[in-house]
């Protein structure tokens, strides 16, 4: 595992430092003064979210020009890959909310990738009667394939907020999802269980995100060769994620990036601009990345070589 910490968005680093999980809160005014304008912005966030709330309960329209076209998902592998940045290697973005949320948790994020190109987007709403993490990741599985088989596309990218990416990275190391699911974004996920989970004992779902839960500790499990790429986002103003450390992945199979943000809490990272700019950096670094290793394996050898 690899973790990255930033001090400023929307400037995402990848440059690899030891790997370091965050360690308990640290007193003083300074932190004082920053928790409490990260609480306020949650404030405003919460009310901006509850007036666009009714407008995500319903699942998303799908355009009637995408609605009916006969193809098939195609399988994996299939042959050197398209490169990164024509219309067949766009990959579609499938956007997952938290619990008790709705789609209209990511309308400004949805909007910010679509502006730089991002034409497939997807966002999805599971039922918050679902009682079984494990229910709502094969839902999910079964909405990737009609994706995939709508789009014409190989793969997507997933970018999960809280509970949406549990339920994503369930499905990747766990149902098989890895051979459809290039890069998953998760954005204050409690992947090692978080204590502070409202209404524990009233549902089931929320009672597997706890620490310890017999789910949390399925995916310490190995997953030797999982594909997906992970990059996840934690902040240490977030009051959901108990300790805030847990919403780092820290698995030795999983190729995983960890992003530390500043200065705002959990409902802030969905909506933000500095972190949407950061969560697009992190898909267009990995397209980049696949452009350049499939040039370096398609270009016939001359016998020579440089150096930049």
């Amino acid at each position: 595992m690899q973790e990255v910490g930033v001090k400023v968005l929307p400037f995402l680093s990848l440059r690899p430092r030891r790997p370091r999980l965050p360690g308990p809160r640290l007193p003083g005014p300074r932190l004082s003064t920053a928790l409490l304008g990260a609480t306020v912005l949650e404030l405003v966030v919460l009310t901006g979210h509850l007036a666009a709330y009714p407008f995500g309960l319903t699942q998303e329209r799908i355009p009637q020009e995408r609605r009916t076209p006969e193809r098939r998902a195609p399988d994996l592998p299939q042959g050197p890959p398209t490169l990164p940045g024509s219309l067949a290697a766009e990959r579609p973005v499938v956007l997952l909310h938290g619990f008790i949320d709705n789609r209209s948790v990511f309308v400004l994020l949805r909007r910010a990738l679509a502006r730089h190109g991002r034409r497939h987007l997807a966002s999805l709403n599971y039922s918050p009667l679902t009682r079984d993490l494990r229910t709502a990741a094969e839902l999910l599985g079964r909405h990737v394939e009609e994706i995939c088989a709508r789009t014409g596309q190989r793969e997507v990218d997933i970018v999960g907020h809280s509970l949406g990416g549990l339920i994503a990275r369930y499905y990747v190391q766990r149902l098989g999802g890895d051979h459809r699911v290039r890069t998953l974004v998760t954005l204050g996920t409690p992947h090692g269980g978080t204590a502070v989970a409202p209404g524990a004992g009233l549902h089931p779902i929320v009672r597997q995100m706890r620490g310890g839960s017999p789910l949390i500790e399925e995916l310490r499990l190995p997953a030797p060769g999982c594909r997906t790429r992970f990059v996840s986002f934690w902040s240490e103003l977030d009051q959901v994620m108990v300790p805030v450390g847990t919403a780092c992945v820290d698995h030795p199979d999983l190729d995983a990036v960890n992003v530390r943000v500043t200065g705002i809490g959990h409902l802030a990272l969905p909506v933000h601009p500095a972190v949407a700019a950061a969560v697009r950096e992190a898909l267009e670094s990995q397209e980049s990345q696949e452009s350049q290793e499939f040039r370096e394996d398609t270009a016939p050898s001359t016998g020579t070589s440089s150096v930049a």
